[in-house]
């Protein structure tokens, strides 16, 4: 082990992120301390929300934010090199922790999760199947429903239409933002339908793709999108608000802000119910997944980027909406 390499921002993004906001830094092998797991990454998670730790952050988030010369971070998947001797696990054993964007990482025992063979694809432990499951699971979702799924060709959305589906949903729908994604949504990932965003007024393109009404809203996006949401809801309708990519995403501000503005009436007179993603009622996310995946039921749509060095280009072009499904780099 001559050294490792790792991705570190090197300046607060002006805008969106460029691949020149980072650079790829060579660094020793960290030695891991006490109760630490050395871990040599095989696979990490690129997602379009690492713009708003980059922007400075959001207060009572889970994730610190990130300033310049911080590695970045993410889920990652590795292989153990060297583990404690009071620890079971051993060296060869695949385990999924959250200091992606490096090579080696020395990661703390507790914050290491052994890895079965649930998954027979490793890098499926990456797939926001467990967020798409949550979020269906959290709204009630009842057989026959209508669901409108917003950003359903991103790393959420590929996957919370499927299930969906398995779910017992009678129809689905989703949004984005070309006409290509929209067509192997359809063809590929069996939406009934999908509106595009950026040309005709969106609310009337939902209300044209829901003439009855929306059931269960899983929200990735926000502003309008939701606005647009509400506007389609039926009586009862639950959304679970899982992100907020308008508002992470506008190119004139930070990524820290996602301000958007409701009708009041119609939340009240339609009885209709948001809340925020709990992730935790998916505990049998992984066999649930797994099972459907080895059934053929399910698909994993996912871009696989070669190499670190090209971690900070599949960034910027995640964040611009050029990939499909859940973008990973092979390290």
């Amino acid at each position: 082990m001559s050294g490792s390499r790792e991705v570190r921002l090197v300046s607060t993004p002006v805008g969106l992120p460029r691949p020149e906001d980072f650079a790829v830094a060579e660094v020793p092998v960290p030695t891991p301390g006490d109760g630490e797991v050395l871990v040599r990454n095989r696979y990490f998670h690129v997602f379009a929300a690492l713009r708003t730790v980059l922007g400075g952050g959001v207060e009572d988030a889970p994730f610190p934010p990130i300033h310049p010369g911080d590695t970045l971070f993410g889920a990652a998947v590795g292989e153990v090199v060297a583990a404690p001797a009071d620890a079971s696990l051993r060296p060869g054993a695949l385990v999924f922790h959250w200091q992606g964007w490096r090579e080696y990482a020395a990661v703390p025992v507790a914050q290491v999760q052994p890895l079965g063979d649930v998954l027979a694809d490793p890098a499926a432990h990456l797939s926001s199947a467990r967020v798409a499951y949550a979020a269906l699971r959290q709204s009630g979702l009842a057989a026959g429903e209508t669901v409108f799924v917003s950003g359903a060709a991103g790393a959420v959305g590929s996957l919370a239409g499927q299930i969906a589906r398995l779910l017992g949903a009678g129809r689905v729908i989703g949004s984005t933002g070309s006409a290509a994604k929209a067509r192997r949504l359809v063809d590929e990932l069996g939406y009934d339908d999908v509106v595009l965003r950026g040309g005709a007024p969106f609310v009337d393109g939902l209300a044209k793709a829901a003439p009855d009404g929306i059931d269960v809203v899983i929200d990735n996006v926000g502003g309008e999108q939701l606005q647009a949401a509400v506007a389609a809801a039926r009586p009862g309708a639950r959304i679970v608000l899982v992100g907020a990519l308008a508002g992470q995403l506008a190119p004139d501000s930070t990524g820290t802000v996602a301000s958007v503005a409701l009708d009041t009436f119609a939340l009240i007179l339609k009885h209709i119910t948001l809340r925020g993603l709990d992730n935790t009622v998916a505990t049998d996310w992984s066999e649930r997944f797994g099972d459907w995946l080895g059934r053929g039921e399910i698909t994993f749509p996912s871009v696989r980027v070669s190499g670190i060095e090209h971690a900070a280009r599949a960034l910027s072009e995640t964040i611009a909406g050029q990939h499909f499904g859940t973008v990973i780099v092979e390290v």
